[in-house]
């Protein structure tokens, strides 16, 4: 079925706990990944927690990316969301893997905004102007 949009839910294992510490290089590395899926970056905002641990999001047209770290166990949830088809989350995926130094991983990959339950044709190339009225 078609969707708006894919989303990965990852946690990654076994992390680098350097890195998953430093804002500097999270920020970067999630800039990075966002340039890997072929989007394009709106804004960014991280901040690093004391005693140690880093969140922030990557905003991009086509939706976000965000991060949470525990250093402490090697720890880290990554959302990906990106609509449109010429963005793949897949691949900002494996950047992270790689930079991060994750060993293992659990993924689950959704579909945001099904065309059928919003109620657009299958067939549709479905893309809002501005002449859609939002209520």
């Amino acid at each position: 079925m078609k969707s708006l949009g894919r989303h990965l839910l990852i946690e990654f294992y076994d992390c680098n706990s350097k890195t998953l510490d430093d804002v500097v290089a999270i920020e970067d590395h999630m800039r990075m990944a966002a340039r890997k899926a072929n989007s394009t970056i709106v804004n960014s905002t991280f901040h690093r927690f004391s005693p140690y641990g880093v969140s922030g999001v990557v905003v991009i047209a086509e939706s976000h990316l965000s991060i949470h770290t525990w250093p402490e166990y090697g720890y880290a949830a990554v959302d990906l969301f990106t609509c449109g088809e010429s963005v793949d989350p897949w691949k900002a995926f494996d950047y992270l893997k790689d930079v991060l130094k994750s060993s293992r991983e659990s993924t689950m990959e959704l579909k945001r905004g099904e065309y059928g339950k919003i109620g657009i044709p299958e067939s549709s190339k479905f893309k809002p102007t501005e002449d859609v009225q939002i209520v």
